[in-house]
C-alpha cells in the first residue's frame, strides 16, 4: 500500500486527484499507477486503470494470481476492469470518501481487504475540500 499511497501522492504533486494504486504478483510490484485524468485530459484515466496500462499485457494467468492495492474503493469502470482480468484480491486503503460497487465484486468471487488507512482517508478529504468540483466530475456527479 506504500507504493500505491506514493503513487497518489505523485498525482497530487501533478495537480491530479490523489488516487494510487499498484498490481502486484508474489509481492513484486509489476505495474503502478495514479489517477490522470486531469494531467492527461482523459475521461478514464483512474488510478486503477492507470496501473493496469502500466503493467502492460500479463497473461490472463498472472492476472489471475494478481493483488491490487488502490487507495480508494475502486469505482464501476474500474470494478469492471477487475472483473474483466479476473484479479482475485484487491486491497483498498480506504472507502469512507468513496465506495464503489463492493458488494458487487465479492459476489464476483473478489476478496476485499479493506485497511481504513488514515492517510488514504486524509489525502482524499483534503483534496475533496480543495477541489470539490473536479471531485464530483471525477466520481461522475
Amino acid at each position: 500500500m506504500r507504493a500505491a499511497i506514493d503513487e497518489a501522492r505523485q498525482g497530487l504533486a501533478e495537480g491530479g486527484i490523489p488516487i494510487g494504486s499498484v498490481l502486484a504478483l508474489a509481492g513484486e510490484i509489476v505495474g503502478r499507477g495514479h489517477n490522470r485524468r486531469v494531467q492527461s485530459g482523459s475521461v478514464v484515466l483512474h488510478a486503477e486503470m492507470d496501473c493496469l496500462e502500466n503493467a502492460g499485457r500479463l497473461s490472463v494467468r498472472e492476472y489471475q494470481r494478481a493483488t491490487l492495492y488502490t487507495t480508494l474503493s475502486p469505482c464501476d469502470m474500474c470494478s469492471g476492469a477487475i472483473l474483466l482480468f479476473k484479479i482475485p484480491k484487491v486491497v483498498i486503503g480506504e472507502n469512507r470518501s468513496f465506495c464503489g460497487p463492493e458488494a458487487y465484486l465479492k459476489e464476483r468471487g473478489v476478496e476485499l481487504a479493506l485497511l481504513d488507512d488514515d492517510e488514504c482517508y486524509q489525502l482524499m478529504q483534503d483534496f475533496i475540500r480543495a477541489k470539490p468540483e473536479l471531485w464530483r466530475e471525477d466520481i461522475g456527479e
